[in-house]
């Protein structure tokens, strides 16, 4: 403040200002309001942004638990590409005989992967709450933006693929590995809570469209 400023001629400080200050790997929040300012808060709302402070906090209880740590850190690691998906898919399709259906499925998730990450990504371009995950976790660095959870949106497209083929008792099994793929990418904090709500809900409609190709192509 230059000679002759009072405290009323302050500036207040604004999100860009405040994310420049956030640049760093591991920023500590601004207070501002009744919420701090994070990276891709305030995109869609004050709803919102109440929502992915809440499942921050849920979440945070969590953290520097060994086993939870490791059970979330590692869910995140196998989703990335839909690894996870593609190894289910083998090891069914062998053990069922029906290896047509490994290539529809690997087919489909590549298209579904474009849709998400080159199409409905770039219609929103929301930051990331951070741009390597939390400090305590190690994960991959994503390249594409936030919303929705390309995560969440493949594990409910090829849970619905898979659960469509094989029926709801094995199909309970993918729609809770897909849940813990999901809310892994908010645990390690490379997603928004709700990135990952809306990813689901991309996901299973797509995955809707998805069935009926697989049924078709490889009943």
């Amino acid at each position: 403040m230059t000679t002759g400023d009072t405290a009323d001629d302050r500036t207040p400080l604004d999100e860009a200002d405040a994310r420049s200050v956030l640049g760093h790997p591991d920023p500590d929040p601004i207070e501002a309001g009744p919420f701090p300012i994070v990276p891709g808060q305030g995109h869609l709302g004050p709803r919102v942004d109440s929502f992915d402070t809440w499942v921050d906090d849920a979440l945070e209880l969590l953290r520097g638990n060994p086993i939870a740590d490791r059970v979330f850190t590692t869910a995140s690691h196998v989703g990335d590409f839909s690894l996870i998906w593609h190894g289910i898919s083998i090891v069914r399709a062998v053990a069922k005989g029906r290896p047509d259906q490994i290539v529809v499925l690997a087919v489909m998730l590549g298209a579904e992967s474009l849709i998400v990450n080159q199409g409905v990504k770039r219609l929103f371009r929301r930051e990331r709450p951070t741009t390597t995950g939390d400090d305590r976790l190690q994960v991959r660095k994503p390249k594409t933006s936030s919303f929705p959870s390309g995560h969440a949106s493949s594990a409910a497209f090829a849970a619905m693929v898979l659960s469509g083929w094989d029926g709801p008792r094995l199909g309970m099994l993918w729609w809770k590995i897909a849940a813990v793929v999901g809310i892994s990418r908010a645990y390690v904090r490379i997603h928004h809570g709700s990135d990952v709500v809306a990813g689901a809900i991309v996901g299973t409609l797509l995955g809707l469209v998805g069935r009926r190709i697989a049924r078709r192509f490889a009943p």
